[in-house]
């Protein structure tokens, strides 16, 4: 292909497109997920028209476009190998990968990163997300086990022949057109498909299962399933409420900070994981049996700095110790009692948030501002400029994720009884050496955000910087 050749579809685009139609194959193979959304359109369609100081908040700063089209999935990888390949298929998507997430003190054996958008004009486009952890075969003790899942794992080939060279064709040519853009994604879907069909016996499919059951949707499957997909809602409680009137289950608690008026970070629950008919390699028919995907909802809130970030963990944290044990359904209404205490310690009105440093803002002109260019005297100093009714903020929405809810959500689908204990500790140098790059801090990609936008709201007023 020369370059004279038809121009480069944008990753962005491709991420939009890939996204959808990942939708569309997730909602064939579990139609509860088209029930989950049909819930969740229509919370969000009363919380729109009931609040309307949430919809000027979302058209402000552009979140309304991108809400409907809003999910996060999850993989689950096996090898390095894999890991570094997927990096690659996501990149052609301008997907890189955020954060470290080491779930094993929650007694699950992986650690992850996700993969997303870092630009927020790009996240505008399409804020698909992909949480994705690779399997800690070191944590598996008994060796004759971790050999047959080591083993097993070398046999498989996750990525068609015909992806691998699109990927390699986007990375020496720089873009991919129009019609390699769409097989790329009809490719690319086939990694995240669901197979009935297992790679092991069922016997060995018990051993792995008695390890962990994640060990056992890992490796006993020809590919990293795509075990859920995340809807983003207006509301999280009222789906919550709303599901069981749907003939879903919600696990017993909602994930992350409890209610506010004002949200922060993550909140996330979902539906219990679905039992799926298998076949095992030494079966005629589909016999067996194997649990491991379930519906998902968050609703997001801000992104909060390190600050926000360690007042967070310690009220939870808190909530937890007194707590003493796992949240579960005997115990879900006393949980939720001790988060809203503790969670007292958190201001709840944006301006407190701001005026503390606990979140990241975007920074937009007003119109007083704009009407004030060349005729008024502007301060330079943010502050003043906020005072004087120049400049207005809206807090940046949480793009990542929260190791404490990740492991809660595996618990709650994995059976609540799962827990495992890990003596060996994190170990994100591994992960990155498996990745084959180094993973993006997502707290400078936030801190990037707010500057940039500081840096346009001086470029509109014409002032030569905007001194914080």
């Amino acid at each position: 292909m020369s370059h004279n050749s038809p121009s480069f579809v944008s990753p962005s685009e491709i991420r939009a497109r890939f996204s959808s139609y990942m939708s569309d194959m997730y909602q064939n193979e579990v139609p509860l997920y088209g029930d989950l959304l049909d819930l969740v359109s229509s919370v969000n369609n009363k919380v729109l028209a009931e609040q309307p100081e949430i919809k000027a908040h979302l058209q402000r700063t552009g979140e309304i476009e991108r809400l409907s089209m809003e999910r996060h999935g999850a993989i689950r990888v096996g090898t390095a190998a894999e890991l570094a390949t997927i990096g690659r298929l996501f990149a052609v998507m301008g997907m890189s990968p955020v954060g470290y997430y080491d779930l094993s003190p929650a007694g699950v054996p992986v650690h992850s990163t996700c993969f997303r958008a870092i630009h927020e004009n790009e996240l505008q486009t399409s804020p698909f997300r992909v949480f994705t952890s690779l399997l800690r075969l070191e944590l598996i003790d008994d060796p004759e086990l971790r050999q047959l899942a080591s083993e097993t794992l070398a046999k498989r080939n996750i990525f068609t022949p015909r992806a691998i060279e699109l990927i390699e064709q986007f990375e020496t040519e720089g873009g991919l057109n129009t019609e390699e853009a769409d097989e790329f994604i009809k490719e690319a879907l086939e990694t995240f498909r669901w197979h009935t069909k297992a790679t092991v016996t069922a016997a060995e499919y018990d051993k792995l299962h008695a390890q962990h059951r994640l060990i056992a949707d890992v490796v006993a499957f020809k590919g990293p399933h795509i075990n859920h997909l995340t809807p983003r809602t207006l509301d999280i409680d009222q789906i919550q409420a709303g599901m069981p009137t749907r003939g879903i289950t919600p696990k017993a608690v909602v994930e992350g900070p409890p209610r506010r008026n004002c949200p922060i970070l993550l909140r996330q629950t979902s539906f219990k994981a679905l039992q799926e008919k298998v076949a095992f390699t030494d079966q005629h028919g589909t016999d067996g049996s194997h649990t491991a995907r379930f519906g998902e909802i968050e609703e997001r809130g801000a992104a909060l700095t390190p600050k926000g970030r360690t007042l967070y963990d310690e009220l939870l944290n808190a909530a937890r110790n007194e707590l003493g044990e796992f949240p579960n359904e005997e115990n879900s209404q006393r949980y939720i009692e001790l988060l809203e205490s503790y969670f007292k310690d958190f201001p709840d009105n944006y301006e407190e948030i701001h005026n503390q440093g606990l979140a990241y803002f975007r920074y937009f002109v007003t119109k007083k501002g704009y009407g004030a260019i060349e005729k008024t005297e502007l301060p330079s100093n943010l502050n003043d400029l906020i005072a004087g009714g120049f400049i207005e903020y809206e807090p940046l929405v949480y793009e990542d994720f929260l190791p404490v809810s990740a492991a809660g959500i595996f618990q709650s689908n994995l059976g609540d009884n799962s827990q495992a204990h890990y003596s060996i500790s994190s170990n994100q140098t591994q992960f990155q050496e498996a990745l084959g790059q180094k993973v993006l801090d997502e707290l400078s990609l936030y801190a990037d955000t707010q500057k940039r936008s500081i840096h346009e709201c001086a470029t509109f007023l014409k002032l030569q910087q905007i001194n914080l």
